[in-house]
């Protein structure tokens, strides 16, 4: 168990741990699928193509979709994507920066589907079966056989029950020839995504380190941000809903008073907290008001004191800020006569 809760706490550490969890449970439950999926191949001339690169192609384009779905990073992107200008500028390399991370993650639960599909062979035996060279593997003179025919005992090839051509080709051999084939392109997709990888991790450091340490820095301040602002939203809707509620609960008592029920009143110790944790937003219209603001006109990025806040976002906008005097210094000489 400590072990399970060690893992755990790393990928909480931090989104881009959590995302690599993720992306790791979902490849193992891709293999889980593929293992538990009841492959029946049609075996219909016309039918066999489709439905073998069905199986090869399309789970893999819904696990990918599902990578971005699963991805919280996704709602981040597009809202900084869709957002206005503001007090604040849009940096196209960040952008980019995080739709590639998402693309990189949510591409590691396909890659293992066609990787495992392609290995397995059944989907290229049920795809190409009708394809096999009959001249070389098998008995092409057979004869009141027409081009049909033998397209129909061809297309039973995957369905070892009902195959009725072994004098005009065996079904072992066909069965191994395809799906020989078969594991020799799934061997040459993982040689080539683990080159890909490869190339991707060590030759980008190469070429652009500083823009990709800015990008990477920048997309998790975004990160950041986004989860201390709903943060402070819920904490001011926890305060706000407080005094409320206490306000409700003053009146009834005021009531009850007025109509001669004499009921002991306490003060609550902590209203005068979550009275300035408020920050002088008391009404529905500001807060809306400063929602709106944060989307539209969000801050910009310097720590020097910010001007005041007016409607439509920052008074002090384009006047440079003012810095502290800087301390005098004082200096003591010390003479001696010797």
């Amino acid at each position: 168990m400590d072990k399970f809760r060690m893992i755990f706490q790393f990928f909480q550490s931090n989104q881009e741990s959590f995302m690599n969890g993720i992306c790791g449970i979902m490849a193992l439950a891709s293999t889980q699928m593929y293992s538990a999926f009841d492959f029946n191949c049609p075996c219909l001339p016309h039918y066999n193509l489709a439905y073998g690169l069905g199986i090869l192609l399309v789970p893999p384009f819904i696990l990918f979709l599902l990578g971005f779905v699963l991805n919280n990073n996704i709602s981040m992107l597009a809202e900084e994507w869709r957002r206005p200008q503001g007090q604040r500028g849009k940096d196209p390399a960040v952008l980019r920066y995080m739709f590639c991370s998402m693309a990189q993650r949510a591409m590691i639960a396909p890659a293992v589907w066609v990787s495992v599909t392609l290995l397995d062979g059944k989907c290229i035996t049920c795809a190409f079966c009708t394809s096999v060279p009959v001249e070389s593997l098998g008995n092409a003179s057979h004869p009141h056989l027409s081009q049909g025919e033998i397209q129909r005992v061809l297309a039973r090839i995957p369905c070892k029950e009902i195959y009725n051509g072994q004098q005009l080709i065996a079904n072992e051999v066909a069965v191994r020839y395809l799906r020989c084939i078969s594991q020799a392109l799934g061997w040459c997709f993982v040689l080539l995504m683990t080159t890909l990888a490869f190339l991707v991790r060590s030759l980008r450091p190469c070429f652009s380190q500083a823009a990709f340490l800015k990008s990477r820095y920048w997309s998790h301040y975004i990160d950041i941000e986004r989860k201390l602002f709903d943060e402070t939203c819920a904490e001011h809707a926890r305060s706000f809903a407080k005094v409320c509620i206490q306000q409700f609960f003053e009146g009834m008592s005021t009531d009850l008073v007025a109509a001669r029920c004499h009921l002991p009143r306490k003060a609550p110790a902590d209203a005068g907290e979550a009275a300035e944790k408020l920050l002088g937003i008391t009404d529905q219209g500001t807060m809306n008001m400063a929602l709106k603001s944060w989307h539209r006109c969000k801050p910009p990025l310097n720590l020097h004191p910010p001007a005041l806040p007016t409607g439509n976002g920052w008074a002090g906008e384009g006047q440079p800020p003012t810095h502290p005097s800087a301390p005098r210094r004082e200096t003591a000489a010390y003479y001696s006569w010797v």
